[in-house]
């Protein structure tokens, strides 16, 4: 690749990475997994990126003092992201047709602000289940704030992902 293209592709794959940052915040919400298990792909895929491609990068932009730091978050939020949300999206996509229901207790329950830009201001209820030993944060929509203290169990049904991490399907508040 010449200079010119490597100043193209970079910054490409900087936002490409932001961008499949928030389809991957979207599925991560509706699998059942460790926090733990995306950031580590994330980590791992950028220290890796980070080791092949450097030099290139390097000498394709000045020589700055930070030039390591801008480095490894364009390698961490590219490459790091983008794989995670391949291996997420796969997970999620290629999922078994099979489901089944389960009811878990709620452990927890907090809110978020949010919602979409006509609803900013409104609070959305969080709930907390422990499912098969990993706590998994569950957001309803706001309709659901002002009784939420009145909710003791939530039904979940769910389908095995393709690596084995559990998808959800639907949620139930009872």
């Amino acid at each position: 690749m010449t200079q010119k293209q490597r100043q193209i592709f970079y910054p490409t794959i900087f936002f490409i990475g932001i961008f499949s940052m928030y389809f991957q915040i979207q599925i991560f919400r509706n699998t059942i997994i460790n926090w733990f298990i995306p950031a580590l792909i994330i980590i791992v895929f950028g220290i890796i990126a980070y080791g092949i491609d450097f030099r290139n990068f390097k000498n394709t932009y000045f020589h700055y003092k930070t030039i390591k730091l801008y480095a490894l978050i364009n390698y961490f939020i590219g490459f790091g992201f983008i794989a995670c949300s391949v291996f997420m999206f796969m997970n999620y996509h290629f999922a078994d047709k099979k489901s089944k229901k389960e009811s878990y207790k709620i452990v927890e329950r907090t809110f978020i602000g949010g919602g979409t830009k006509y609803r900013i201001g409104e609070q959305q209820p969080v709930f907390t289940v422990n499912y098969k030993g990993i706590k998994k944060e569950l957001v309803f929509n706001h309709q659901y704030f002002e009784k939420m203290n009145q909710y003791k169990t939530v039904e979940l049904e769910t389908r095995n992902g393709l690596f084995g991490f559990d998808i959800l399907e639907n949620k139930k508040l009872n």
